[in-house]
């Protein structure tokens, strides 16, 4: 057998190496408007996005002084859902509130 020959129980096994590597995060946006109440944006950011009464406040007046907001930042899956359940409360309160992804 030539050295180019190998048998294949003999078969030389590479190592194969993983590269762990964290999912691309996205950042969730509120936008503001003119017509959401501040009371049922802190009452989102308190239950979609469980944040304390405090952080709640805070972000809301970020939102409402800066035209945006960051209320979180997560993985595409959860991130979109987050912008779909969002959205689907303010519809359901009648309200304008937006929320949009953004790449962190």
């Amino acid at each position: 057998m030539s050295a180019n020959e190998q048998d294949p129980g003999q078969a030389v096994k590479e190592r194969v190496q993983t590269r762990k590597q964290e999912p691309t995060r996205f950042k969730v946006i509120l936008l503001n408007d003119d017509y959401t109440t501040m009371e049922f944006v802190v009452q989102v950011l308190e239950t979609v996005f469980q944040k304390s009464s405090a952080e709640a406040f805070r972000i809301m007046m970020n939102v409402h002084l800066n035209g945006k907001g960051i209320a979180g930042v997560y993985p595409w899956e959860v991130a979109e859902t987050k912008v779909e359940t969002v959205t689907s409360m303010a519809r359901h309160a009648q309200f304008p509130l937006r929320a949009t992804l953004e790449e962190e």
